[in-house]
């Protein structure tokens, strides 16, 4: 016998923090905000965080991450989730640098 499975929206929100040179954008990071029944607060997803290659080493990234850090702060997340691909150590190195931890793996199902 199939369980009946419910549902209902929840709002979420996104935010994008950029860099720009004065010509192109150089440099992103999103923060999205979620929600779920088990805390009041919402919770902060990191995501999409990139920095041209000719622009990097330059605390671009650090400064991004510094600012959704914050903002996920100001919003009153209880947690912020950071993902990456197991091909790169040394984000996570940079990670661990900026205060994440590293709690877990990411399943993925790529449609």
């Amino acid at each position: 016998m199939k369980s009946k499975i419910f549902r209902k929206k929840i709002k979420t929100e996104g935010i994008k923090f950029w860099v720009n040179n004065g010509k192109e954008e150089v440099g992103r990071a999103f923060l999205f905000l979620l929600k779920n029944d088990l805390h009041a607060e919402p919770f902060g997803l990191l995501e999409d965080v990139f920095v041209k290659e000719e622009e990097q080493k330059k605390g671009i990234g650090t400064q991004l991450v510094e600012a959704v850090i914050k903002e996920a702060r100001k919003r009153k997340c209880y947690k912020l989730i950071a993902t990456s691909r197991y091909s790169r150590p040394k984000v996570h190195r940079w990670y661990k640098k900026l205060g994440f931890k590293d709690r877990g793996i990411e399943f993925r199902k790529d449609f």
